[in-house]
């Protein structure tokens, strides 16, 4: 009787304090993934639930069809949002194809987020080719319009590392765009491979420009080759990022970027852990800021528990 009382109290206590972790864990949200055919996609709210990924603003890729994001937006409201997919060969080569696949995903009502435009993007091996688009080239404008006219958050990808002297003239053209649409939000997303300093700057020159955490953790940048913004010094964020992340903590979104199978399959979780480690350290409004709250208010998604 006593063991059986003992065992239960212990049960009790286990409970307890699971449930209290649960209860105090940061919620986050996943503001840019894509998914291909390498993805099952019944896969995606189980690999979400194992990473404590509350949200995540999904887009398209490789031979994935709008429907399929659309479906899994009207199964799981609450837990995806469909973004509209521009990047694929259609989009570099500027074909008849993307307007089409653009007007396709603009017309379906799940859609409610336009993904990341490519205008300056190195090779990567053989699955990710090089990309050189001017931020006026006629693809990139359309989508712009498409965002505008449905005032969502304007992503843009810029390698400014990678592209050499192309750098400083690709980011001049991303902040004259900015200023010139003072009622929109421009996100610079892998924190455009920018340092701390160069954030400071466009932060306070720009009021509407934000920047995305992808591919700025250890998880990734010690498996690539790349140089992107690297935020972390062990498991926490460096000073410099942590003076300027908590200083200005409206201007940062969370986001993974997920792309191959990998990346959902073996390294969603310990990106969320890391990012959920490194943000416990900050002030409480600061990390929820950074880890879910910017997301629901640049793109009007329903608050997280």
């Amino acid at each position: 009787m006593i063991r059986w009382l003992v065992t239960l109290v212990m049960v009790l206590l286990i409970t307890a304090s699971a449930h209290a972790q649960s209860k105090d864990r940061l919620p986050l949200i996943d503001a840019h993934s894509q998914i291909d055919t390498e993805i099952n996609r019944s896969d995606i709210v189980g690999l979400m639930d194992k990473a404590g990924i509350a949200h995540v603003i999904l887009a398209a890729r490789g031979k994935v069809k709008p429907w399929h994001i659309a479906e899994l937006a009207r199964q799981h409201p609450t837990r995806i949002t469909a973004s509209v997919r521009t990047k694929g060969g259609v989009y570099f080569r500027n074909s008849a194809k993307y307007y089409r696949l653009l007007d396709v995903q603009l017309g379906m009502p799940e859609f409610k987020a336009m993904a990341e435009l490519i205008v300056w993007h190195a090779q990567k091996g053989t699955k990710a080719r090089e990309v050189i688009l001017p931020i006026d080239s006629a693809q990139v404008q359309a989508a712009f319009k498409a965002a505008k006219d449905r005032l969502w958050p304007f992503i843009v990808h810029i390698e400014y590392k990678a592209a050499g002297t192309d750098g400083p003239i690709f980011l001049k053209s991303f902040g004259e765009l900015a200023a010139a649409n003072l009622n929109m939000s421009f996100v610079l997303i892998h924190m455009a491979q920018l340092e701390a300093d160069q954030i400071e700057r466009l932060i306070k020159a720009h009021p509407n420009v934000y920047f995305m955490t992808s591919h700025a953790n250890p998880v990734v940048t010690r498996k690539s080759s790349q140089p992107w913004t690297e935020l972390f010094d062990g498991k926490y964020l460096k000073p410099v990022w942590t003076k300027l992340m908590v200083t200005h903590a409206e201007r940062f979104v969370l986001a993974i970027d997920n792309v191959w199978q990998q990346h959902w399959y073996d390294n969603y979780a310990d990106q969320a852990n890391f990012w959920r480690q490194a943000l416990s350290k900050l002030p409480r409004e600061a990390a929820h800021a950074i880890a879910h709250k910017n997301a629901e208010r640049l793109w009007k998604l329903s608050p997280v528990n």
